[in-house]
């Protein structure tokens, strides 16, 4: 099937007059770019997740760009920019610590010589440029597929997106499951959207992220790494959580926990999971960091505690027993998502700290308060107080001692962001 033919609808201009998008609203380091490239000869127009936030009366967090000009070309008009990917050839232009995302206007045709498909039809390189019309049907989700047009200030929507936006209705431009087969990772984007967005996934959309879930075990570890801090980074992981177990995702990202989960699901590792989520989703919406490492204690915890559990009922004791329990589960996680050592690491720390808050006399404390994981072990500890797993006593004890001795204020919280990071865009659209 042509993929144009599978598409709704025809182009529809929303005059500036008739929507809700102002300058105003817009980076002035992205209006810098859009009309640089505009004075120069080149068609620019925002797209994506910016649009789609502020038609939503969302601020957005980053704001992309899509033009008629070639990686190249565009890298010669600023002279703070750099051409980044082979997969997707993009150019980042820093102003500070913002960074625009420019890209070419692409179409997909099999054959080119810039396109690469693998033998399962899964997109491998996709250079191919072509016009705007072209570039709207190959992205994802119409919601996606807006664009805001600087010449003139209006709206294009060549997918009906609107109308979705409207609906609170998430779908993919094309054959739902040809999308998916060219870039598995949709499946894990409509989640996010999804949870995000409020939305629900149309129904095509929905039912082929059953089929075709089984893609996701031929992605890279380390690009389901960046996937799954998105989806829990969010500011709606409960959501997220909860999509992925509905769509029987869970199993390609933590397949430990899913097992778990599917032979003897404990009500009260259910309970610790949701309330872990639900301060994420605080910290995230609060502007405040969440160390990934944080994340993965948190998902990898139940078949941690489960196989300490056995492990001791061999002779052998807490801590030794958890330090083994982490290394075979976090070795197997290691197979399907590549987790950076230092937050891999970090998350062994914090479940071997776990026995450690229950020592509550001698100079031991001192020496636990001083750790740089101690704030992450912490809460760790005291959400599991919550929900009964460890007693509420224990998360009070250690609240009052951090208030009469106050060392772990000179630590640095890897909880929390350090000083001069270097600028990084985030991917959240």
């Amino acid at each position: 099937m042509n993929k144009k033919e599978a598409i709704p609808g025809k182009l529809t201009i929303i005059p500036r007059d008739q929507h809700n998008i102002s300058r105003k609203s817009i980076s002035k380091s992205a209006l810098k770019v859009l009309y640089r490239l505009t004075s120069s000869g080149y068609r620019a127009c925002l797209v994506g997740g910016g649009v789609r936030d502020l038609l939503l009366k969302k601020q957005p967090k980053d704001f992309d760009i899509a033009t008629d000009g070639t990686p190249e070309q565009v890298r010669a008009l600023f002279k703070n920019s750099r051409i980044i990917g082979r997969r997707f050839r993009l150019v980042h232009i820093r102003f500070g610590r913002e960074i625009i995302e420019v890209a070419t206007f692409r179409s997909h045709y099999a054959d080119s010589p810039r396109t690469e498909l693998s033998s399962q039809g899964r997109i491998l390189r996709d250079n191919t440029f072509g016009d705007i019309a072209d570039d709207a049907l190959r992205r994802d989700f119409t919601a996606n597929a807006l664009y805001y047009d600087i010449e003139n200030y209006s709206i294009l929507d060549y997918t009906n997106g609107l109308a979705d936006l409207e609906s609170r209705s998430l779908r993919l431009i094309g054959e739902a499951s040809t999308r998916y087969q060219e870039d598995p990772v949709r499946m894990l984007r409509a989640v996010r959207f999804a949870a995000k967005l409020d939305f629900e996934i149309e129904q095509e959309t929905s039912r082929a992220i059953f089929e075709c879930g089984y893609l996701l075990r031929d992605i890279p570890a380390a690009r389901l790494f960046e996937e799954t801090i998105k989806l829990f980074h969010s500011g709606k992981a409960t959501r997220v959580f909860e999509l992925l177990r509905h769509y029987d995702l869970l199993q390609y990202l933590f397949p430990a926990l899913d097992e778990l989960l599917r032979k003897e699901p404990v009500e009260a590792m259910l309970d610790f999971i949701d309330q872990a989520l639900v301060n994420t989703d605080a910290r995230v919406n609060s502007d405040q960091h969440v160390s990934p490492a944080f994340i993965f204690a948190v998902l990898l915890w139940p078949a941690v505690h489960q196989r300490a559990a056995a492990l001791q009922s061999d002779q052998l004791k807490s801590i030794p027993a958890l330090t083994q329990a982490g290394s075979e589960v976090m070795s197997r996680q290691l197979k399907h998502i590549a987790i950076p050592r230092r937050f891999s690491q970090m998350a062994r720390d914090i479940w071997i700290a776990q026995p450690k808050f229950e020592r509550t006399k001698g100079k031991q404390t001192m020496r636990l308060i001083a750790h740089p994981w101690f704030r992450a072990a912490y809460d760790f500890m005291c959400i599991q107080s919550m929900v009964g797993l460890v007693p509420a006593k224990l998360c009070r004890w250690w609240t009052d001692f951090q208030q009469s001795h106050p060392v772990h204020e000179k630590q640095h919280n890897p909880r929390e962001p350090r000083r001069n990071r270097p600028a990084r865009k985030r991917q959240t659209n």
